[in-house]
């Protein structure tokens, strides 16, 4: 890199404040090529695996590495890491900044690669312990530790595309980490088309995995190379910025293992549900982590490092109106995704997933599956935006004692649903748990004075509440008669019911929209209107 570019990148700081909107589309847009990439993928594995013993061998071997990555890097990692790298950044410059990243990489690289050789040695007592009903099927067993083998190292990797990213986020450089997990899908995707050349299709899409992990590394840290802020190996000095990072990081990966402690739940008691219950769960999760991802992590991934910067520069106010604002946007795009979830699900599965392997019990199982998922949409979507007036704080207490007690009432709830529901209990605890972590969150931030949602939030809430009833009362009464409509079409009846359904659903949302806010709706979320503070 030329002196001129480094001179660049070094004085490319970004603007607090300037265009939040526009970054929370950037990442809003990569992660919705992501997710719907994310669906081609599965229905290519719903065709090829279906929903039976290979299928659940896989999720297995799939969930136990994003498990532990969920754990250790993405939730608890940049819960920590993020607003310490953007104050240090802020407060003490570049070099201070890399010093820090620095010592960081080294650490976490030398504890995620003796994790990952005691994950391969223990593979099969991992197995034994988060499916225990594997057990009575030797076949599932055996595959299931085969295939962990092959995917659990896309967990360093991972670690490593986590801190690389957590970097650029901080410098408002979204796009690179955004973009990574397309890879994932488009490897995947391949190596299911060559589903022939491997063992078994879940060798094929195990094998997707972890090439996939390499290649997502190689393109955040091709960014960061680029941005001349990648991490490289240092010697590790305990100094007080390494220490306040882990003082932070202790509280969010406990809060992060609670909220995973729930996932592992579902997979241990759905091992004992009949062939399918996981593969329900998982396709039903696909489709609910849509609107999570592509409206909820979007959101509170630009809006950590907003306001970490803010407040760090001692702008309280411009940090809350961040927050405001940033809850807003996603209400306005996350309603409509609850009220389809809630009146079609069943076609939303048909839709997409019918064919091959995948049967329409199988749709109709999962299409419950994500109903009971969409009661808690909404705090599945706000929780980021929340929790982030702490975070930005640098404390990561508060939001571990609202984890750990909803995780608790989770798994509480799953103990009592399943029986009678099978894997919708399950979806539904989850669902309870998500509204117990949102309120609690609420609760603790109000009490100590960290939020307060301005006027212009509670009268858009209520306007698009209103909104959303009328989207869902127009899904309810024209369902009926465009499925009759379509009725008669052999294969792409149900695609094209739900093509119709959703066109005629943002007719009514948007005219619902028009009419609540009226012209306002055409300043409201420009970027004039979303200068951060600036008003």
């Amino acid at each position: 890199m030329s002196d001129d570019m480094r001179a660049g990148a070094e004085h490319s700081r970004p603007i607090p404040g300037r265009g939040m909107i526009e970054r929370i589309l950037t990442v809003g847009g990569f992660t919705l090529v992501s997710r719907l990439t994310g669906f081609f993928r599965d229905i290519l594995m719903a065709a090829v695996l279906g929903a039976g013993p290979i299928a659940d061998a896989f999720l297995v071997a799939f969930r136990l590495p994003n498990h532990f990555r969920a754990i250790f890097a993405e939730g608890a990692f940049n819960a920590a890491f993020v607003p310490a790298y953007a104050r240090i950044r802020e407060q003490g410059g570049a070099e201070a900044a890399r010093k820090f990243a620095d010592r960081i990489f080294t650490l976490l690289f030398a504890s995620q690669l003796i994790f990952l050789a005691l994950a391969l040695i223990f593979t099969p007592e991992v197995i034994r312990l988060l499916a225990p009903g594997f057990e009575k099927d030797p076949g599932r067993f055996t595959l299931a530790v085969e295939l962990t083998r092959i995917t659990f190292p896309y967990l360093l990797l991972m670690t490593l595309v986590t801190l690389y990213g957590g970097i650029l986020n901080a410098l408002n450089r979204f796009a690179a980490a955004a973009a990574a997990p397309i890879l994932l899908n488009l490897t995947m995707m391949t190596t299911l088309a060559l589903a022939a050349l491997f063992p078994t299709a879940g060798h094929a899409a195990a094998w997707g995995v972890l090439i996939a992990g390499c290649l997502e590394l190689a393109l955040v840290a091709g960014d960061t190379a680029w941005s001349d802020v990648i991490a490289k190996f240092r010697r590790p000095r305990w100094d007080a910025d390494v220490k306040r990072f882990f003082v932070a990081l202790g509280p969010a990966v406990i809060g992060s293992a609670g909220v995973q402690l729930a996932l592992f739940a579902d997979t241990i008691i759905a091992s004992f549900l009949p062939a399918g219950a996981l593969s329900a769960l998982y396709y039903a999760d696909r489709l609910n982590q849509l609107p999570i991802g592509v409206i909820g992590i979007a959101v509170g991934t630009v809006l950590l490092p907003e306001m970490s910067r803010r407040i760090a520069a001692g702008d309280d106010a411009g940090a809350r109106h961040a927050q405001s604002r940033a809850i807003e946007l996603a209400l306005l795009l996350s309603i409509p995704c609850v009220a389809a979830f809630l009146i079609v699900p069943d076609l939303i599965m048909r839709a997409l997933f019918v064919r091959g392997a995948f049967t329409a019990a199988d749709a109709a199982a999962a299409g419950a599956t994500l109903a009971a998922y969409a009661i808690g949409l909404l705090p599945f979507v706000l929780i980021r935006s929340v929790i982030a007036t702490f975070l930005a704080r640098g404390d990561t207490a508060t939001p571990l004692k609202a984890a750990l007690i909803a995780a608790a009432v989770n798994i509480a709830f799953k103990l009592v649903l399943t029986g009678p529901l099978a894997q919708v209990g399950l979806a539904l605890a989850t669902t309870i748990g998500a509204w117990i972590n949102f309120g609690l969150v609420i609760f603790f931030a109000s009490r100590r004075g960290l939020i307060g949602f301005d006027a212009r939030l509670l009268r858009s809430t209520l306007k698009l509440a209103a909104a959303g009833i009328a989207l869902a009362a127009a899904l309810w009464l024209a369902k009926g008669p465009v499925l009759r409509a379509f009725a008669t079409w052999p294969t792409f009846g149900s695609p094209a019911a739900l093509a119709a359904l959703a066109a005629i659903g943002a007719l009514v949302y948007g005219a619902a929209l028009m009419a609540l806010f009226g012209s306002e709706i055409r300043t409201r979320w420009t970027k004039q209107e979303t200068e951060v503070g600036d008003q």
